[in-house]
């Protein structure tokens, strides 16, 4: 239950022992400015900052890949559909797929749009993977004055998500040894994935349910004063961090309008 949770970076990296709520405010300033631009050049430069900073974060490159990968399949799908559907198909034609022509602006805009979710969700990824859950609630509580039942309930949510996998695990063999399969039909594989998600989703609903009218029965919004197993304390270097995060995204959305590469997305 903890595989995909718990932090995967080296603990002594200097950035890895930010606080918490910093680190996270750090990635939102960093990436969030990003979706103002449609130019490749903004995330490009955010990208190359982000896989400088890696081994600040003491994460490794194969960490990040094996926690990346569906963005690669976002990628694929933002390259096909730009193929197909764009509106701009300006500049040197490539190739041209029957009906579908593929140009430079096709392609500037497709690269545009991969690099801007790589540069946007790279961040978070590399964020989490250095901050235990319990820690960020209790940040997020002490440093945020976040109110204590959102924040300890959504940790507990949190602290759930792996058993999903768990669950799926069980309920497909659970139906496969009632004689439920499948086989090679492919719209028999789409009604079966359908009822085992909707199972999925009662059994999430129910659990959460008891799982709520416990915590309740134990206090947890009793609205008494709480105290903390760990306090979390909110340094200098927290505030340089977030600085720094607005500062290097301001420079990077500079750079790409002083070099004629801006391109709003409103406009």
């Amino acid at each position: 239950m903890t595989l995909l949770l718990q932090p995967v970076a080296d603990p002594s990296a200097p950035l890895a022992r930010r606080n918490p709520v910093a680190k996270l405010g750090a990635a939102l300033l960093f990436s969030l400015p990003l979706i103002a631009t449609l130019d490749p050049l903004t995330p490009a430069l955010a990208l190359a900052v982000e896989l400088a900073l890696l081994p600040f974060f003491g994460v490794r490159f194969g960490v990040l890949a094996r926690r990346a990968w569906p963005l690669a399949l976002g990628a694929a799908g933002i390259l096909a559909t730009m193929v197909l559907f764009a509106a701009d198909r300006t500049g040197t034609l490539l190739a041209s797929l029957g009906p579908f022509t593929v140009t430079t602006g096709v392609l500037s805009g497709a690269l545009g749009l991969i690099l801007r979710v790589f540069a946007v969700a790279l961040p978070g990824i590399i964020v989490f993977a250095t901050i235990d859950p319990t820690d960020l609630a209790d940040a997020l509580i002490q440093n945020t004055r976040v109110p204590a039942r959102f924040a300890i309930g959504a940790l507990a949510a949190f602290r759930l998500v792996p058993l999903l996998a768990e669950e799926w695990q069980m309920l497909t063999l659970a139906r496969r040894a009632r004689g439920i399969d499948a086989g090679r039909n492919p719209v028999a594989r789409l009604r079966l994935f359908a009822s085992t998600a909707f199972a999925l989703l009662v059994g999430a609903l129910r659990r959460g349910g008891r799982l709520a009218t416990a915590m309740d029965a134990r206090g947890f919004d009793s609205g008494a004063p709480r105290t903390y197993a760990r306090r979390q304390h909110f340094r200098p270097a927290d505030t340089a961090l977030l600085a720094a995060a607005a500062l290097t995204s301001a420079a990077a959305l500079t750079t790409s309008i002083l070099t004629g590469f801006f391109h709003p997305i409103l406009g």
